[in-house]
């Protein structure tokens, strides 16, 4: 396309990427990807020659319409841009490119803002679910400037909490899809899980690691990264995903008793790269397995009691709290968590 496409760059969570107004895209998906390859600059490494910043946390898409469904305020499709190949998928959801959508619907007029707080509910198409996002609008316009302050991302910014809704078996049909909390394969103990991202959680030390090393020095265990890549793949079919050979999940995540006062710390892979923080539905996939006894996470996690958990996972540059909600038999009912997003830029793309 050589006409320039209306698009808004923004950070939302730890994640960066643009967001589109669905009508504002080729309508044939073929047409679109291609489009925003070229707007990201993929497939090439540096993405020297797009938006892209040479890592999947910032070679990510929002497409956003007004939605028709019933009490639903805006439909919201995450697509991932693969950085070193031409691919781009819908295979999973992303909740910090989440936290950008109300601001951003908000911004484009389809939603109307409120006089202090609006509130914004987002069916998320990837997965077919719902969230809430709650947006400062003093005086009727998204403010972006505040107090709240999340791992991962330097300053502080106005609050952005976001409370997830039936999340459980998203993508996989089920919360454990294989209808168990522990499972064996290629000899590691581990657990499928699905709330609202498929998981597979594992202990580090089983892994050969201690889970404190750097995202660096485990991109460069290529054993480690082979063993992981080898699970994953016997993981995608008991997950319901199929041949996930070409797919972004499940993310693998690696688990440790914490370090920091947290519930439990985490190393991610996603699935190729390691990831520097982790995804917020990653993170609340992850709470959820500590929280079931017979998974391999729930020893070493510190989980607290009562109806209400705070959880903070920790990742390599901090961590993330999810506020879990469990109901009389002790299961997961809902799950929130708090984000912040900026608007980076607003204008035109070229691809």
């Amino acid at each position: 396309m050589s006409d320039g496409v209306r698009t808004m760059w923004m950070r939302g969570g730890t994640s960066k990427g643009g967001y589109f107004l669905a009508e504002d895209l080729p309508a044939d998906p073929i047409a679109r990807d291609a489009f925003l390859l070229r707007a990201m600059g993929s497939p090439d490494i540096r993405q020297i020659d797009g938006m892209g910043g040479a890592d999947p946390i910032t070679s990510k898409v929002a497409i956003v319409s007004r939605s028709d469904r019933e009490n639903i305020d805006v439909d919201y499709l995450f697509l991932q841009v693969v950085v070193d190949q031409p691919i781009v998928t819908d295979a999973q959801n992303c909740g910090n490119i989440l936290a950008g959508v109300a601001p951003f619907a908000i911004e484009r007029g389809l939603v109307e803002a409120q006089a202090n707080e609006t509130p914004v509910s987002i069916f998320m198409e990837n997965t077919g679910q719902v969230a809430v996002a709650r947006v400062p609008t003093p005086g009727g316009v998204v403010s972006y400037s505040g107090d709240a302050s999340i791992d991962g991302v330097p300053g502080t910014a106005a609050p952005v909490p976001i409370e997830f809704k039936d999340t459980a078996g998203s993508s996989c049909g089920a919360l454990l899809p294989t209808g168990n909390e522990m499972d064996v394969v290629e000899g590691v103990e581990l657990t499928m899980i699905d709330n609202g991202m498929p998981c597979v959680v594992m202990r580090a030390s089983d892994m050969g690691i201690s889970g404190e090393e750097s995202p660096e020095e485990l991109e460069a265990n290529t054993r480690l990264r082979g063993k992981l890549e080898t699970i994953r793949l016997a993981c995608g079919p008991l997950m319901n995903l199929g041949d996930v050979v070409e797919k972004t999940v499940p993310k693998m995540t690696m688990v440790s008793a914490a370090k920091s006062g947290g519930a439990i710390s985490t190393r991610t892979f996603i699935p190729h790269r390691c990831h520097k923080t982790i995804g917020v539905l990653g993170a609340v996939s992850v709470a959820t397995a500590c929280l079931l006894k017979g998974s391999p996470a729930h020893a070493l996690a510190d989980v607290g009691e009562g109806l209400e958990r705070n959880l903070a996972v920790e990742h390599p540059t901090g961590q993330m709290t999810v506020l879990a909600r469990l109901d009389d038999k002790g299961e997961v009912e809902s799950a929130a968590i708090l984000r912040t997003a900026r608007k980076l830029m607003d204008g035109e793309i070229f691809g």
